[in-house]
């Protein structure tokens, strides 16, 4: 019966709402992911990448005359060690300046503000789960597009440690850093300026045409990396959160990289990638 409810379930008549923290009130006054951000990054995203490809190769041609060796110029073309350093400074440098834009230029708390909120245990083996069911789904998906297997990232794959090096960065540093830029920058942007879905199908988009010069000729394989970003970008709407993005892109990255690691016995048969 109503007497007997306890107080706090009855409303009161002179209740007023709750008013909003300090931090969401500073946050909805900020300039923040608006449109000159987006033009900012872009521009240093560009000296980033030719700053990144001089320090690269002036470091290789350092260590190169250090241990008497000769200096290929195309050695970032076809070289995966370097690719990977190339893609590690780059990264870093990105960072910097997000960091940079946030919480010095905006002054806002830089991990809230790309909505990166701590997943219980729960949670975390939910999205290693999806990650990992993504995967097969993309591997058993049907050929829609013209494809081929000798694709450029399936070239990388020269040796065995070059192949465990990849599997590393694939796994533990591209995961954190592609979602860090496409699934927090980029879709807060588009989220808080054109809408949600906008944001949802623009970072899909977005993600998918850096790898292109990886698939070049596989455009099957593409399409399927357009519909793995597509279920990080959802997933990314649907909770509001960076994390679960995170987590997914990184068991997706490391349920692949695995199968290729049983494939190819422990990636001593990496021919087998180009072959079959």
């Amino acid at each position: 019966m109503l007497e007997e409810m306890p107080e706090f379930q009855i409303p009161r008549d002179d209740s007023t709402p709750t008013a909003p923290s300090p931090d969401v009130e500073v946050m909805r006054a900020s300039s923040l992911w608006c449109w000159p951000d987006l033009v900012l990054f872009l521009g240093f995203a560009l000296v980033a990448f030719v700053l990144t490809y001089v320090l690269v190769i002036v470091g290789y041609a350092a260590l190169e005359s250090l241990i008497g060796g000769r200096v290929d110029p195309n050695a970032l073309q076809h070289d995966t060690v370097l690719n990977i350093a190339f893609q590690i400074v780059l990264y870093g440098l990105l960072f910097g300046f997000l960091y940079l834009l946030v919480a010095v230029y905006h002054r806002q708390p830089f991990w809230s503000s790309f909505k990166l909120r701590k997943l219980t245990r729960r949670q975390v083996l939910g999205y290693i789960a999806g990650g990992f069911f993504v995967a097969v789904g993309v591997q058993f998906a049907p050929t829609l597009l013209p494809d081929k297997q000798d694709f450029p990232l399936e070239q990388m794959f020269t040796s065995p440690q070059v192949a465990l090096a990849l599997g590393v960065f694939a796994t533990l540093i591209a995961p954190f850093m592609e979602e860090l830029i496409f699934r927090g920058f980029l879709f807060s942007i588009f989220e808080r300026q054109v809408g949600l879905l906008v944001a949802v199908i623009a970072t899909a988009v977005l993600f998918a045409l850096p790898h292109i010069p990886e698939y070049r000729g596989a455009w099957n394989h593409l399409l399927l990396v357009f519909l793995a970003g597509l279920v990080f970008s959802l997933t990314r709407g649907l909770t509001g959160s960076l994390a679960p993005s995170i987590v997914l892109h990184s068991a997706y990255n490391l349920t692949l990289m695995t199968g290729l690691f049983f494939a190819t016995q422990h990636f001593r048969n990496l021919g087998f990638i180009v072959a079959r």
